[in-house]
């Protein structure tokens, strides 16, 4: 009997819990396709869907969608672009269906895309405390910030992090939080209320989070921050959903395909 796309979701539905969604659907094919193979990526991009075709695939899930905004329901005069038409059409020849994967992962307990980046940074052995849109981690001993800067590059295979607040102090207990929870609304309690020296974001409002840490380091209050970007902050959790589809079907191939960031520093 084929696996089919609908059977995949029925299954993580199963696996991960079936909440209420807004976003989380089939955005391009078939439910009723039959699985020859399953990818895995952040985000739908024109190469991850080739990569994807590529590996055998004909089932990619991603964590963003594939036509540049969150809601991506209806069809205005942006959703009639050359670059949509041509997306679509490789699509539809590729015989691929796309399904977002986007609120249940964040909805499991703990958020699956939070436990995930706090798997690469190797940081799970430590004490860690989730809260609502973040997880608190206790390091053993203060480090540098310039230290910890250096291993989040290393185990995110990062050229670079935009920074903010005090670069010279010491920090043991650091506030983490994927995807766009960058704002003052998640951070600045964390600062407040958790106690962090150092918050680890996707992104986030430039003028919200970044000001507040900036005046507190003028104060000589020793609080900083790291924008890693919103894809490097949730690729890891995709990719632990990666391993966890592969236990989920057994025999059914299932590849993860990294997509880089898009913005480039020049």
């Amino acid at each position: 009997m084929s696996i089919t796309v609908q059977n995949v979701i029925d299954k993580l539905h199963r696996a991960f819990g079936p909440y209420e969604t807004t976003v989380d659907g089939i955005v391009a094919g078939s439910g009723q396709t039959a699985v020859r193979g399953i990818a895995v990526s952040f985000v739908a991009s024109y190469e991850a869907i080739k990569e994807a075709a590529a590996l055998g695939a004909n089932l990619l899930i991603t964590h963003e969608g594939a036509f540049y905004r969150h809601q991506e329901g209806g069809r205005g005069t942006a959703d009639r672009s050359r670059v949509r038409l041509m997306k679509e059409s490789y699509i539809q020849s590729a015989g691929m269906a796309i399904y977002r994967y986007h609120d249940h992962p964040h909805r499991t307990n703990p958020d699956l895309i939070t436990r995930g980046l706090l798997r690469a940074l190797e940081w799970e052995r430590y004490q860690h405390d989730y809260a609502d849109a973040a997880v608190v981690v206790t390091l053993p001993e203060a480090r540098r910030i310039r230290e910890i800067a250096s291993h989040v590059k290393s185990k995110l295979h990062l050229p670079y992090l935009r920074a903010a607040g005090s670069m010279e102090t010491a920090c043991q207990t650091i506030g983490i939080a994927v995807g766009y929870r960058g704002g003052g609304e998640v951070a600045i309690p964390l600062y407040e209320r958790a106690e962090v020296d150092l918050l680890l974001a996707g992104e986030g409002p430039e003028w919200e989070t970044p000001e507040y840490v900036r005046d507190a380091a003028a104060q000589g209050i020793g609080r900083s921050l790291f924008v890693l970007g919103h894809a490097a902050s949730e690729e890891p959790g995709m990719e632990l959903l990666a391993e966890l589809i592969g236990d989920l079907f057994p025999g059914m191939p299932v590849h993860f395909v990294r997509t880089p960031s898009p913005l480039l520093i020049i």
